[in-house]
């Protein structure tokens, strides 16, 4: 099950991909739309990720257990 539920997820991102590329050389009205949520789940995903070491970086700042 947790199989199917990969592969689903994969051919959404791959789609996903394709419709950035396909956007990218003029496609049509429905590809733009698709790439543009794309690129704005991207953009989340590293935002999340920047986030995520921030405060990491601060939590052992506090701790004084940084490397010397």
């Amino acid at each position: 099950m947790i199989a199917l539920v990969l592969v689903g997820v994969l051919v959404v991102v791959v789609g996903g991909c394709a419709c950035v590329v396909w956007a990218s050389r003029g496609g049509p009205r429905w590809v733009r739309a698709v790439a543009s949520v794309t690129l704005a789940a991207g953009e989340l995903v590293r935002g999340s990720e920047r986030n995520r070491r921030q405060r990491e970086r601060r939590r052992l700042n506090r701790s004084g257990s940084g490397s010397d």
